[in-house]
């Protein structure tokens, strides 16, 4: 005894006499799973990573497959763009009638007090002559005998393309901007100014007549920006003729800033203006010799074409709408 215990210890010699020690169990262990199992000697072998994913299938978990992935429906049609979601702000309750008929689309809320005043409204079948009568959701409010509703307010931002008319009805137009926009939503909305036929870039659309009364009205004029292209090199004499004012046959005018688009290119410039006068840009530019060949509006009401291509558009977001209501902008 003395003499085992003071032999030095051997890992190997141990580890073989552990092995040896257990032969005999491990073999009568595999013997028995033979008996409980007569497939495993017909030469199937099921690996640990197959019993793993038979577990896997028992608990609901698929195991990874092509067959287990999830597949696209190839008739389900694709999410809309958000920017062709249109806001819809959020419905009111007790409205001042002139709001209500002004809601309506049909004027703007200063022309609907001059027709509460005419006896030209009735409220539930009784004319309402009073200014700040207010009206009840329910409320029957008619306009010289038809009943009017309070549609959705839609805002619609175009990049108007050439050769396209900014008009409701021409029956000798070959395209209107209405035919641009006319899948974008149910209700009939209407362009807020005017474009000329070639003139390209930003056209706000919309069934707000209140709104499209403050952004047209001459005493309401609102910042505009052009980019011109001309037949020759505009001069800085003229350039400054721009900026400080010249006479045309309805008055005189001026710029609030004119500059060269590109310093290499005295063709291009940009012009920025207040006047809604018809024409007003290709008149400026006629008077001292130019010849527009392209017109493009980029800005109007703090509303610019950014990510819109030509003949495309996308409904304006809560914060656009804000800002046109509120006057935010220049």
């Amino acid at each position: 005894m003395n003499a085992d215990r003071n032999k030095p210890f051997n890992k190997n010699n141990n580890k073989d006499n552990s092995s040896g020690d257990h032969s005999g169990d491990r073999a009568k262990r595999q013997e028995d799973e033979k008996r409980s199992h007569p497939a495993s000697g017909s030469g199937i072998h099921r690996t640990d990573s197959s019993r793993r994913g038979k577990r896997k299938r028992i608990s609901g978990t698929a195991p990874s497959s092509s067959f287990g992935a999830k597949r696209k429906d190839p008739f389900s049609k694709p999410a809309p763009k958000k920017d062709h979601i249109p806001y819809i702000e959020p419905e009111e309750g007790i409205l001042r009638l002139n709001k209500y008929i002004a809601n309506a689309g049909i004027c703007s809320r200063r022309e609907a007090d001059n027709y509460i005043q005419a006896g030209l409204i009735t409220v539930n079948g009784t004319v309402v002559t009073e200014l700040g009568t207010k009206v009840m959701p329910g409320d029957v409010v008619k306009y010289k005998g038809n009943r009017l509703s309070m549609e959705r307010k839609v805002y619609i931002l175009l990049n108007k393309p050439k050769d396209t008319i900014t008009t409701a009805e021409d029956p000798h137009a070959k395209r209107t901007v209405l035919d641009l926009v006319r899948k974008a939503c149910p209700e009939r909305v209407f362009p807020v100014g005017r474009l000329d036929r070639n003139t390209t870039g930003v056209l706000l659309l919309t069934n707000d007549g209140e709104l499209t009364k403050n952004l047209t009205h001459p005493r309401f004029n609102k910042k505009k920006i052009y980019h011109v292209f001309l037949d020759k090199n505009v001069t800085k004499a003229d350039i400054e003729t721009i900026t400080n004012g010249l006479t045309l046959e309805d008055g005189f005018i001026k710029a609030d800033a004119v500059s060269y688009v590109k310093p290499e290119d005295k063709k291009q410039v940009g012009i920025e203006i207040h006047s809604g006068k018809n024409r007003i840009i290709r008149r400026i530019f006629d008077a001292l010799g130019y010849k527009v060949i392209r017109l493009d509006r980029v800005y109007f009401a703090g509303l610019t074409k950014k990510g819109v291509q030509r003949g495309k558009w996308r409904f304006l977001n809560e914060k656009e709408i804000r800002m046109l209501k509120m006057n935010s902008f220049e």
